[in-house]
């Protein structure tokens, strides 16, 4: 990967493709989007950009809080290092809020808005996740880390940790041992960023850009909650339901994924 150095952080990032920049931002699994930068539907026709936030993998490592406003800051910055003035953007869980931060706060650098099951947990089933997750806190504060990560991630997708496992390793290989490494700035920094993180109302009636929402057909209570929030709220967007899949979606079944992408980012061209 390369090195965008910006003013307070080194960010490492990817570019795949050519054509319209869509700029990819992930959550706790760093390199989950890798099954869309390697489909032909997108790497064909667009420039994938993809990078690791601050506090994953080889990025610069700060103390927290980093908030989910300072990572849109970030995105922002590595937008401008790349003289790309404006991109489609493409967020996962808190990835997906980033991008929809960046989106409120520079609606000029982005032309369209997807967002694969956005994790909004000042949401009532949010709030509930959170009682809920006590017990996967508890396991990381005891020091295994690689259950804590087996816990939340069996959590979130519905599945037992070892088909949850396989189905991470199958499409993006490492993801599981880099997701351990990064432990600490995932129950440290990224989930207490993100609970105190909100879109409200006001602010999501203000994201006048054409969105796309992605939703498993079997995910848990809280996306589904989100979705309809972003249905009832955001005044252009669409959504996409993938027949099949939890919270995963891409990771699961990434051709019904990349094929929604695409038709949506090739009905909204710059």
């Amino acid at each position: 990967m390369q090195i965008a150095n910006l003013d307070d952080v080194d960010l490492e990032y990817e570019i795949v493709g050519s054509g319209e920049p869509v700029l990819f931002i992930s959550p706790v699994l760093a390199d989950g989007f890798q099954p869309l930068l390697d489909h032909p539907s997108l790497a064909g026709s667009y420039q994938l950009i993809h990078y690791h936030r601050r506090g994953w993998v080889g990025s610069t490592h700060t103390p927290g809080p980093v908030s989910i406003e300072q990572h849109s800051a970030d995105a922002a910055a590595l937008l401008d290092h790349l003289d790309i003035p404006r991109a489609h953007l493409a967020g996962h869980s808190s990835g997906a809020a980033v991008a929809a931060q960046l989106a409120i706060e520079h609606p000029d650098k982005v032309h369209t808005l997807t967002l694969l099951e956005l994790s909004l947990l000042s949401l009532n089933e949010g709030q509930q996740f959170l009682e809920g997750a006590g017990p996967v806190f508890e396991i990381y504060a005891a020091g295994d880390h690689e259950q804590a990560l087996a816990a939340f991630m069996s959590a979130v997708s519905g599945l037992d940790w070892e088909a949850c496992r396989e189905i991470l390793e199958t499409n993006a290989p490492g993801v599981v041992d880099q997701s351990i490494k990064d432990a600490d700035t995932f129950f440290g920094i990224e989930l207490p960023s993100l609970a105190a993180w909100t879109l409200d109302t006001a602010q999501a009636t203000a994201i006048v850009l054409p969105t796309l929402s992605v939703l498993g057909s079997e995910t848990q209570p809280l996306w589904v909650e989100v979705a309809a929030f972003l249905r009832m709220n955001l005044p252009d967007v669409e959504q996409a339901e993938i027949e099949g899949v939890g919270h995963l979606l891409h990771l699961q079944r990434p051709d019904p994924v990349a094929a929604a992408i695409s038709d949506f980012l090739h009905a909204h061209s710059m």
